[in-house]
């Protein structure tokens, strides 16, 4: 049986930074954080209970793209999924301005690519690329649409090259920040108060093909 994209008795894995982490216990390996991840996965369960979909979160905190290609192993593969959901790329962009740390373009892109063609190589899987984004709250996040925008472009053209499902966030956000306070969805342009996570969540389920709640 299939909804949307997701298949009976499937196990999806959220990755990704302190976005996908959002405070998960580490000690409990199905604990979902608070965010985004859990808001998907409990809207899915509560509509489909009979689908016996498992979910899992191995988003850390602080991590770019070089540090999942690091722990891919353990937090991917061993694991066996078969949906992967994807979210990096603003630490990528964010240590450039706060530590003098970029992570050039091409850097990135290969690193995804690299990262892409592991996961379809070792499993029979479905992948999720979400796109980073951010809000120009403070006025310094301005600049950053420099160095993640080109990021933005270079997830999505990964999308289509692996056939994933991509979701899409930049706009999303932009438009709920043209509408009501920025600060209702992300108070430091990045990381989305419970409403922004809600904004993801209900995205990742359209993308999936998922009826989505209101």
């Amino acid at each position: 049986m299939f909804v949307g994209k997701v298949r009976e008795g499937q196990t999806v894995l959220f990755q990704g930074d302190s976005i996908t982490d959002a405070g998960r216990f580490r000690e409990d390996t199905f604990h979902l954080g608070s965010g985004y991840a859990s808001l998907a996965a409990s809207w899915f369960t509560a509509a489909f209970p009979h689908m016996n979909v498992s979910f899992l979160n191995r988003g850390i905190s602080g991590n770019r793209i070089g540090d999942l290609l690091r722990r891919w192993q353990e937090d991917c593969i061993e694991l066996q999924p078969d949906i992967v959901s994807i979210l990096i790329g603003i630490n990528d962009c964010w240590r450039r301005y706060d530590q003098h740390d970029p992570t050039t373009l091409s850097d990135f892109k290969n690193r995804y690519r690299r990262l892409l063609e592991w996961t379809q190589n070792d499993l029979d899987v479905h992948l999720v690329l979400m796109e980073p984004f951010v809000l120009p709250i403070p006025e310094d996040r301005k600049q950053w649409r420099d160095d993640l925008d080109p990021k933005i472009h270079a997830v999505r053209e990964l999308a289509r090259e692996f056939n994933a499902t991509f979701v899409s966030l930049d706009g999303v956000f932009a438009q709920a920040a043209a509408q009501q306070p920025m600060s209702i969805w992300a108070p430091d342009g990045v990381h989305p108060t419970m409403a922004g996570h809600a904004l993801i969540a209900q995205q990742w389920l359209r993308a999936l093909g998922v009826a989505v709640p209101y």
